[in-house]
């Protein structure tokens, strides 16, 4: 009689800590290349979008953060990581973290931004023609669209330099953009390539003494963590430096046209909420960034000899007049 009350009683403490326990959250792993500016708006926008759907995280969701430095090998060891965790979905801002996490499963959604070309990472064939757990926004930048918007400014340049990373694959691509670009406005492209982003300061100043009349940076997530190091070059020899993303005019360059990347992420988020509710990602077509947006800092412009139209002025979406990023920028190289 004994056994059956203990037995009794050992059942109903179960029950009740069975209906005490929290149901576990739906876990999302987001894989970050490294602290570019970009991809941390992107990051940004994907939270607060979630947010926005309902999915706050630690009360519906839990969102894991991890950010690889830079380096191919440790965005691979995570992105294994968040498969092996059994992850409900992974979030993969940049190209090399997309090629991570294909390359760690092809059952968990995987929901992408910030990746200039997910055909080239292997996401898929078109936009609707994509791997069936893959999703996502891609940021193909306007670089033809910025090079005639940059020649439509300085209309006597011919020599324009740019830096580049040969191991991001984002990277070879939008320098072939570049040259593309650059041929049928009749401007010659010169391209100094780069390793990390501690070479970024050195391989500008070798650009520069390649006797180009501006520089175009394209966007990559390496020379984007360093781009200080590109506008504090810029500045100091008076050439013209124009960005591949908005925010390179708090950093140096005196224009850019270019995404809004925090709405990049808030895009993905409403994906990934979609994908969270049930929907498959196989019935979302990859998304493209439609609305190119122009910033200007007349300081840096200044420094680097030119003025922009009144008209260009009063197109732009945000004009900056102030040199106090670049201030505190010199003071920490220094």
């Amino acid at each position: 009689m004994r056994k059956i009350f203990a037995a009794i009683v050992c059942t109903l403490l179960m029950l009740s800590g069975c209906q005490n326990r929290r149901p576990e959250l739906f876990t999302i792993g987001i894989l970050q290349m490294n602290d570019a500016p970009t991809l941390n708006e992107t990051r940004k926008g994907f939270i607060e979008s979630l947010a926005h759907y309902g999915l706050v995280d630690g009360q519906h969701v839990r969102i894991l953060v991890e950010n690889g430095g830079g380096s191919i090998s440790a965005m691979q060891r995570i992105a294994e990581g968040f498969a092996s965790r059994g992850v409900d979905m992974i979030v993969a801002l940049s190209t090399p973290s997309l090629q991570a996490a294909l390359h760690a499963t092809d059952d968990i959604p995987i929901i992408f931004a910030s990746v200039a070309n997910p055909y080239l990472a292997g996401a898929g064939a078109s936009a609707e023609d994509h791997l069936p757990h893959v999703a996502g926004v891609s940021s193909e930048g306007p670089i033809r669209e910025s090079l005639n918007f940059m020649k439509s400014v300085l209309p006597h340049a011919k020599r324009i330099g740019t830096l580049w990373t040969p191991s991001e694959l984002n990277s070879n691509y939008y320098l072939e953009k570049a040259r593309t670009g650059a041929m049928e406005l009749d401007l010659e492209l010169i391209a100094v390539p780069i390793a990390n982003a501690s070479e970024v300061l050195l391989s500008a100043q070798i650009l520069i003494n390649k006797k180009i009349d501006v520089i175009y940076q394209i966007s990559d997530n390496t020379i984007n963590q360093a781009f200080h190091a590109v506008g504090r070059v810029a500045v100091d020899n008076g050439i013209p430096l124009f960005g591949g993303f908005l925010y390179s005019t708090e950093q140096g360059a005196c224009a850019a046209l270019a995404w809004d990347f925090y709405d990049m992420g808030y895009k993905a988020g409403a994906i990934a909420a979609q994908v969270k509710n049930g929907r498959s990602p196989r019935d979302i077509p990859f998304q493209y960034m439609d609305r190119t947006l122009l910033y200007i800092n007349l300081k840096m412009a200044e420094k680097q000899g030119i003025s922009f139209s009144s008209d260009v002025l009063q197109s732009a979406d945000r004009i900056l007049d102030s040199d106090l990023s670049m201030l505190s920028l010199a003071t920490s190289l220094d």
